[in-house]
């Protein structure tokens, strides 16, 4: 059976390398924990807060954190892979530079996240909130952006090929740069009012 710890909080606590798999947490607290280089694999965490966490070159995988708040967390090097994170919320976390392959992040919010040079590949993002997200140069392929909110995204030089933006105002976004494939540039032609003939 998977182990449980509910309610409970840790602070300045040194986790470093460790590796939790199949670990479940429901409403903990971390606070000051040195996550760097942990790997966890099948761990849950629902409800959690972060604050002032080191997730550095930390791997995640088929993981979920579901509606956790994470603050002034820094991700430095840390991959998620197949990773569950709906629902969740960063806040003044350093992102950069972060990898994400497949996956669940829908629902989660990003507003005003400096995500330059990340990788986002293959994962659902239905409706994330990306309001004056900070996205040159990242790389966002094959992700399901339906429904998300990109107002004043900078889009600057970055891959979005296979992604669904079907919710981008291309008046809206800083954009210069950006790569799209021709079936995306069709519904951006579309978003802008033109028909197609």
């Amino acid at each position: 059976m998977p182990e449980l710890t509910e309610d409970a909080t840790f602070r300045h606590e040194d986790w470093y390398a460790e590796e939790l798999a199949d670990r479940h947490f429901v409403d903990c607290e971390f606070f000051e924990v040195d996550l760097t280089e942990a790997v966890t694999r099948g761990a849950s965490f629902t409800g959690c807060t972060f604050g002032n966490v080191r997730f550095n070159a930390s791997r995640h995988v088929d993981s979920a954190f579901t509606r956790c708040v994470f603050r002034r967390c820094n991700f430095f090097e840390a991959e998620f892979t197949g990773c569950k994170l709906v629902g969740s919320t960063f806040d003044q976390c350093d992102m950069r530079p972060l990898a994400v392959d497949g996956g669940d992040w829908s629902f989660v919010a990003l507003p005003g996240a400096d995500l330059r040079g990340v990788r986002f590949t293959g994962v659902r993002m239905r409706e994330v909130d990306l309001t004056g997200a900070n996205l040159t140069g990242a790389t966002v392929t094959g992700v399901d952006l339906s429904a998300a909110q990109l107002h004043q995204a900078k889009l600057g030089d970055a891959d979005l090929r296979g992604s669904d933006l079907t919710a981008l105002d291309p008046t809206a976004v800083e954009r210069a740069g950006a790569l799209i494939d021709a079936e995306q540039a069709v519904v951006i032609a579309q978003a802008l009012g033109f028909r197609l003939g």
